[in-house]
């Protein structure tokens, strides 16, 4: 039976009142005064439970990256933050002991203060979804998070970390938990005895979920980081991508190497598009990439281009095996393929102001948007993330999309990122994050960067919009 919701002055003052629902009922939303069906549409909270150092900040970072990359508008709450902030000064273990009154009643006030942010997220700042990042140890604090969403008409997914592996533990607790704020300027054979008393405090009341008693859940439990999955009553498409991107993402240490093509003869020419072969600077910086991965002495290299003849020109040069995508090749310009962008602002400017407006979604005539490209890209994301070494060699358009993944930039940022020809990045999955390098490989090549311009002047006359835009160089 769901546990009866008791609440203190503070916290009446934003939760909203109405009739209590059953968990297995259709409910309505209620976002920006509106009544919505719960099954269209409806906000999603990520409930992260499972002991500490077991990856739940990890999973809950990524997961948020990959939702915003896909366009479903995701934040993360972590609780720890909320802890850190209202405590200013960790000391120790202790504060973390079951029978610390004071320390009980100071996590459970960031828990809802969490979740009055997280509320207000989703029913004020357009979310989607919002990941509630916190052990969630006990079915009381579980049931109470349940209830709270129900009676705002939010559905629930848990996701439940499991590690049993000392390895894994360890690693986490060394990479991870060391560098943070509590254990700042901390003698670090310290640190690591401190840390793993706090997860004795928490281990001492620990329950999972269980398979009878919440049968009626929605969770999904991951095994040592990706083992072995257990997933139950999943309820919509948002939970069951979100269970597919959890099932592929893995902890191993890997580097991903991300460059362009070599130059062109289309990109001498100031052309977009098109499938023209390497230049003989292009044909100079795939030798200079063959040196290079050499020198990198990368194991189990995996090579991955597109299927135009200017990305698989580059990799036969390195001589290694590749796999040809499609999914890899240049956005479609359309109409505007094989033209220069001064053709198209003299040609078509009303569609070359358009695009500088909203380069993100406006879609070229009979060809794409960015939007259409990481809709394009998601399979290969998802393959990415299953590997260990790879380098993809692609095309400006793909490689932004690839890198605003990667290093989780918003998607008006996204194609205006700059990747350079003959230049190879180097990304390295790290915590929370990524670590980025670059190697320019001392061969010329033209620029083929725009960037984003300062104003768009619209004009309208009596039979069209006719809009005028800055000229680049």
């Amino acid at each position: 039976m769901p546990m009866e919701l008791k609440l203190t002055p503070l916290q009446k003052l934003w939760v909203p009142c109405g009739p209590e629902v059953g968990r297995s009922a259709v409910t309505h939303c209620k976002r920006n005064n509106a009544c919505v069906p719960r099954l269209t549409n409806c906000p999603t909270v990520i409930v992260m439970v499972g002991l500490p150092a077991r990856g739940k900040t990890y999973m809950s970072k990524k997961l948020a990256r990959y939702l915003n990359w896909i366009g479903v508008p995701t934040k993360v709450f972590n609780v720890g933050q909320y802890r850190r902030e209202a405590t200013k000064c960790y000391e120790s273990y202790e504060f973390f002991r079951p029978d610390n009154e004071e320390g009980m009643k100071i996590r459970q006030q960031c828990a809802w203060a969490a979740l009055k942010d997280l509320h207000n997220y989703l029913n004020k700042k357009g979310g989607l979804v919002a990941v509630f990042d916190a052990t969630n140890s006990t079915r009381e604090r579980r049931d109470l998070i349940l209830n709270f969403a129900e009676e705002n008409g939010y559905k629930t997914f848990f996701v439940e970390s499991i590690c049993d592996d000392p390895e894994v533990i360890n690693t986490s607790i060394m990479e991870v938990k060391l560098s943070s704020p509590d254990y700042k300027d901390r003698d670090m054979d310290e640190a690591v005895e401190d840390f793993k008393k706090r997860i004795d405090c928490y281990t001492s009341f620990y329950q999972h979920l269980d398979g009878d008693l919440d049968r009626d859940l929605s969770y999904m439990k991951i095994f040592n980081v990706g083992d072995r999955f257990l997933v139950n009553h999943v309820q919509d498409h948002i939970q069951s991508r979100i269970v597919y991107y959890l099932m592929n993402i893995h902890v191993q240490p890997r580097s991903i190497y991300l460059c362009r093509h070599g130059e062109s003869e289309l990109n001498l020419r100031g052309k977009i598009g098109g499938d023209s072969g390497l230049s003989d600077n292009g044909k100079q910086f795939a030798a200079a990439l063959r040196d290079f991965l050499l020198k990198q002495n990368i194991k189990d290299l995996k090579v991955w281009t597109s299927q135009m003849k200017r990305t698989i020109q580059t990799a036969e040069c390195v001589g290694v095996g590749y796999e040809q995508w499609k999914a890899l090749n240049e956005i479609d310009a359309g109409v505007c393929e094989e033209m220069t962008y001064e053709e198209i602002q003299e040609k078509q400017p009303t569609e070359f102001a358009l695009r500088d407006q909203d380069k993100y979604h406006y879609r070229y005539q009979k060809g794409e948007s960015y939007q259409d490209l990481v809709n394009r890209l998601e399979p290969v994301i998802m393959e990415l993330e299953r590997q260990e070494n790879v380098l993809v060699i692609c095309h400006q358009a793909v490689m932004r999309c690839l890198l605003a993944y990667l290093l989780d930039k918003p998607s008006d940022v996204l194609p205006y990122l700059k990747c350079p020809l003959h230049t190879v990045m180097k990304l390295t999955p790290v915590a929370y994050g990524c670590r980025e390098e670059h190697f320019h490989l001392n061969v010329d090549a033209v620029d083929t960067h725009r960037d984003r311009p300062n104003n768009v002047q619209v004009h309208r006359s009596p039979d069209e919009a006719l809009f005028t835009a800055p000229t680049h160089d």
